[in-house]
């Protein structure tokens, strides 16, 4: 009886020189993020970055670990695979909700089957986002898991690092009668997509290749696709440029739940709906599902990708603070004396 050929990793399904020729095609995608820090160690098992030469009196490193989730899915099926990167990216803002400036960041890319093509795309969005942001993109791993996930899925998750001042670190004096001013997103961010999919797909029947809604000018691919902003550069002008109390990342949770973390003991958040205008995308995944306004409120940002507290005189700074940065901003609510609740009503 013949012997069985000894089985390689190939065979068994993980294709290095795959992984080999990926590495190659992003190398320089990561060197155009590097800063003056990061120290060029390419032999070296971790990244390696400088914090002698950082401007901080006491300071803090404030980190945070986020993923794409479901999202993934979208740009699987659409095959695009360029702004994915810039969505994790823009995950990295919850340190920066914290008032803390962007170090470095790290990604780690799981895929069914190594496409080179496919890493190169998604690292580019991860590198401009890394750009936009002013993180040095440090590092990163990526691993093929045949059997375990399908050819062409992949899931994708970033680790951000920043630093911050103690005495600056956010939220702090909050405060009944501060104003509440949300900053706009154009979209989904990267939450709520395993409802938006399950009611735009299965209970709407729609199609990735068909008009976003009657006499829309892209896919509703392209519009579940929308990149997230990155909010980072214009908070950090809008922190120099006017008294902020705190930050609400406005991710899983939606506004209440998010808004909910910045709230002190006494205190409650009063959101109205109506002060801003919520992009066309949620109504058509809430109208596709017969979701409740409740449920939407629980879930989606609803197109306020960021709260600003600020105190009730400087609104209107805030606003053209953010507006210098080319963000739409709006005066949403305010915090008021409570049990800590955030209601969000109609105007």
């Amino acid at each position: 009886m013949d012997e069985p050929e000894p089985l390689t990793y190939a065979q068994a399904g993980v294709d290095i020189e795959a992984g080999d020729r990926a590495v190659a095609r992003i190398k320089a995608h990561v060197r155009s993020t590097h800063r003056p820090e990061v120290i060029e160690d390419t032999a070296g098992f971790g990244g390696l970055f400088s914090v002698d030469a950082l401007p901080y009196e006491s300071p803090v490193l404030v980190a945070s670990t986020d993923g794409v989730g479901t999202k993934s899915d979208v740009a699987r099926l659409a095959r695009k695979y360029d702004t994915i990167g810039i969505d994790l990216v823009g995950t990295g803002d919850d340190i920066a909700a914290q008032g803390a400036d962007p170090l470095f960041f790290q990604d780690y890319i799981s895929v069914g089957v190594l496409e080179p093509e496919m890493i190169d795309e998604i690292v580019r969005g991860v590198a401009g986002g890394c750009r936009t942001a002013g993180f040095a993109l440090l590092g990163g791993e990526m691993s093929e898991h045949p059997g375990a996930m399908e050819p062409g899925a992949f899931d994708l998750v970033g680790f951000a690092v920043g630093a911050a001042d103690r005495s600056l670190l956010l939220p702090r004096d909050v405060g009944a009668g501060d104003a509440l001013v949300g900053i706009a997103s154009p979209g989904l961010r990267c939450n709520g997509y395993t409802l938006a999919r399950r009611a735009l797909f299965d209970r709407g029947h729609r199609r990735l290749d068909e008009p976003a809604w009657p006499g829309a000018d892209r896919s509703l691919g392209d519009e579940l696709l929308v990149p997230s902003v990155i909010y980072a550069p214009a908070l950090a002008r809008l922190r120099r440029e006017v008294e902020v109390h705190a930050l609400a990342h406005i991710t899983g949770g939606g506004l209440s739940g998010n808004v909910a973390r910045v709230l002190p003991d006494g205190c409650e958040a009063r959101i109205r709906r109506g002060s801003w205008e919520e992009p066309r995308i949620f109504r058509e995944v809430q109208a596709a599902g017969e979701i409740a306004d409740a449920e939407m409120e629980r879930v989606f940002n609803l197109g306020i990708g960021m709260v600003a507290v600020v105190p009730a005189s400087a609104i209107s700074e805030a606003i053209e603070s953010l507006a210098r940065s080319r963000h739409a901003a709006w005066h949403i609510g305010e915090i008021a004396r409570g049990a800590g609740r955030v209601t969000l009503t109609r105007d």
